[in-house]
C-alpha cells in the first residue's frame, strides 16, 4: 500500500522529498514539536493512527514512542492551503521532546521588542 494519490498530489515537498509536520495536542492546542514526513511516513501515520516520522539525522523512519514510551495517538491530520505543511493533532503520552520536556518549545522565550 502507498499514500493515497489524491493526497500525494497535493503535497509540496522539499528537495529531499520531505514535508514539515507541526504536531499539536488535540484538546489544548499546545504546539508540541515539529518533525519531518515523506509520503511513506504520512501513509503509515494515516493507516496506523501512530505518528511516524522520517529522521533526517538517522536516515530512518521512527514511530514516536516506540523506544521512549511517549506515544502520539493521532486524532486528526490536515494539510495547509499550500500543501507544504502537515498539521497533526495528537494525544501525547508523556514528553514530546527528546530532552524530556512536554514540548520542544519549552526553552527560554525569545524577547519580542516590536510588539
Amino acid at each position: 500500500m502507498s499514500l493515497d494519490p489524491a493526497i500525494a498530489a497535493r503535497l509540496k515537498r522539499t528537495a529531499d522529498g520531505l514535508v514539515p509536520a507541526v504536531v499539536q495536542q488535540y484538546d489544548t492546542g499546545e504546539v508540541l514539536m515539529l518533525a519531518w514526513m515523506d509520503d511513506e511516513a504520512l501513509h503509515r501515520t494515516l493507516t496506523t493512527g501512530r505518528a511516524t516520522y522520517w529522521s533526517r539525522s538517522r536516515g530512518a523512519y521512527w514511530v514516536k514512542g516506540d523506544t521512549s514510551g511517549h506515544v502520539q495517538h493521532v486524532k486528526s491530520a490536515a494539510l495547509d492551503c499550500d500543501g507544504d505543511t502537515i498539521l497533526l493533532r495528537v494525544d501525547q503520552v508523556g514528553a514530546a521532546c527528546h530532552t524530556g520536556d512536554r514540548t520542544c518549545f519549552d526553552a527560554t522565550p525569545l524577547a519580542v521588542t516590536g510588539a
